[in-house]
C-alpha cells in the first residue's frame, strides 16, 4: 500500500488540519501552525497516517510539543469516538475468540494498520482537559496486559461532566465505542 499523498491530497488535507488548528487554539497554545506545518512536510509519511485519521472520522488536531523530541502530538479531537472506527473489539485475540457476530475489525489492529497508538487512561484524560470528548460514545483505551490477561480490556467515556474508565470483556463491540489515537510528528 502506498503510504504518502499525492501533492493535491497533501494540500487538501494540510488546509483542514490548518482550520482546524485556528479555530482550536486552546488545545494548542504558544504553538504556530507554520512550525506544524514545516514539520508535516519534512514527513509525507505522517501526513498519511493523520489523512487516515481524518477519513475515519477522528478529526486529529495538534495537543502538544515534546521539547525533548521536537515532536508534535497529535490525537483524535472528534467530538465523539471516531465513526469510521466503532463496532470493533479492543485486541485481535478477542477478535479470535469471538464463535459468532464477529466484528469487521479490531482497535489495536486498526491502530497499528493506521500507524497512530491507541490512546492510554492518561492521554484520555489529557484529552478531556481540552475539550467535552464522547458524551454519546465511549473509547477503547490502552488497558494493561494484567487486566487483558484475564479478558478484560478498558474503555472511557465522558458522563456528568466527569470522565470515567470501565472494563468489559475485550471481544466486546458495540456500536458507540470506537478508538482514539495519538500521533507524533
Amino acid at each position: 500500500m502506498k503510504k504518502q499523498l499525492s501533492a493535491e491530497q497533501a494540500l487538501s488535507l494540510l488546509g483542514v488540519l490548518k482550520a482546524r488548528f485556528e479555530n482550536n487554539m486552546q488545545r494548542h497554545n504558544g504553538l504556530k501552525w507554520a512550525d506544524v506545518e514545516a514539520r508535516l512536510e519534512a514527513n509525507p509519511a505522517k501526513l498519511w497516517v493523520l489523512d487516515k485519521m481524518e477519513e475515519t472520522g477522528g478529526e486529529p488536531d495538534v495537543v502538544g510539543y515534546d521539547k525533548a523530541t521536537g515532536e508534535y502530538v497529535f490525537y483524535d479531537c472528534a467530538p465523539e469516538s471516531p465513526k469510521g472506527r466503532r463496532s470493533i473489539c479492543y485486541d485481535h485475540k478477542a477478535l479470535e475468540a469471538r464463535k459468532e457476530n464477529k466484528p469487521a475489525n479490531n482497535a489495536l489492529n486498526m491502530a497499528e494498520e493506521m500507524g497512530i497508538t491507541i490512546l492510554s487512561v492518561e492521554q484520555y484524560r489529557e484529552l478531556q482537559l481540552l475539550g467535552t470528548f464522547d458524551l454519546k460514545t465511549s473509547s477503547w483505551v490502552e488497558t494493561p496486559a494484567d487486566i487483558r490477561k484475564l479478558g478484560g480490556a478498558l474503555f472511557c467515556d465522558r458522563r456528568y461532566d466527569n470522565v470515567f474508565t470501565y472494563h468489559n470483556g475485550a471481544e466486546s463491540y458495540y456500536a458507540a465505542r470506537g478508538f482514539r489515537g495519538a500521533l507524533r510528528v
